[in-house]
Parts: C-alpha cells; structure tokens; sequence
C-alpha cells in the first residue's frame, strides 16, 4: 500500500531499515537505511531488463537486508504537477506492490539529481565517474530526506529553498 509521510511510520514493521529507490527507464538507483531510520547509504545502480527480472533482484535484496518499507522518488514536475515522469513511477509502483508486501512512500525527488551531481563536481569527479554514481546517491538523498522529514528533523514543503 502507497502511504504518506504521516501514515507511513504507523505501519513501519519492527526496527527494519527501508530501502530507498531512484526509478528510472534504464536504471534503479538503490540505497538503504540503518535501522533507526537515520542515516542513508548508497548500495547500488541496477540496470533494467524486464520487470520480472527487476522484482527478482528487488526481492533478494530486501531479503537479505530484511527491510521493511520503501521509499520511492516521485518525480514531480519543479512546479510541483504530476507529470508524465511520475505516471510511469505510479505504474512501477503498483507493479512493485503486486509482487512486494511492504508499506511503500512515494517521496518528492526534485532536485536531487542536482544536488548529487553538484557534490560530484565539486568532488571534481570524471564524467564517467559521476555517470556510475548518480543514480545510487541519488536514492540515498532520496531516502535521507524521507529520513529527514520522517523524524521531524526536516520539513517536506521548505526542503527544496535549501536546495534553490
């Protein structure tokens, strides 16, 4: 079931860590939490075959790290719409949910491409350095501001003036 940032922590399961994603066409970007909800980490970029495929590495994953919910970017248009982006997000969702029982956040991604890629360059990173980079820290800065908003440290709808 898709929730929001209120109801989501009300069906968290135990002191699991959550699993954040940075969907793409092509790429997942993957990242994970500790268990006390308060740092992220990136893990890896998966590249996307057929869904099937896709939900297989997706299940194994959360198996082995026994997580228990998801947070997903939902890439909201910069005036805040729901674009053409976000209904193939929704779609993959949905999907996720028929093959995934977890609580799963749909969490605004807006400017985290940037932000990662901004961190990257000023790191002074190759382009093709930043290429195999982008899309795993793009998840953990996904899932940190979920964290971040989930524990009250940060509020969702001033989070993006620090980011302008």
């Amino acid at each position: 079931m898709i929730y929001n940032l209120k109801t989501f922590p009300q069906n968290k399961r135990g002191h699991q860590p959550l699993l954040g994603l940075d969907v793409g066409t092509t790429t997942l970007g993957l990242s994970l939490s500790d268990r006390t909800w308060t740092i992220a980490n990136s893990m890896l970029t998966i590249e996307r075959t057929k869904f099937n495929q896709d939900i297989k590495q997706l299940k194994a994953i959360i198996l082995q790290h026994n997580v228990g919910g998801l947070i997903v970017g939902w890439p909201l248009n910069m005036d805040g719409h729901i674009g053409p982006k976000c209904q193939s997000v929704r779609d993959f969702c949905g999907l996720l949910l028929q093959h995934i029982d977890l609580p799963l956040l749909q969490f605004d991604e807006r400017l985290s491409t940037v932000a990662v890629t901004n961190v990257m360059l000023t790191a002074d990173l190759s382009r093709k350095k930043r290429a195999t980079l982008v899309d795993k820290l793009a998840a953990a800065y996904i899932l940190q501001s979920a964290l971040d908003c989930l524990k009250g440290n940060m509020d969702p709808d001033n989070r993006l003036l620090d980011l302008a």
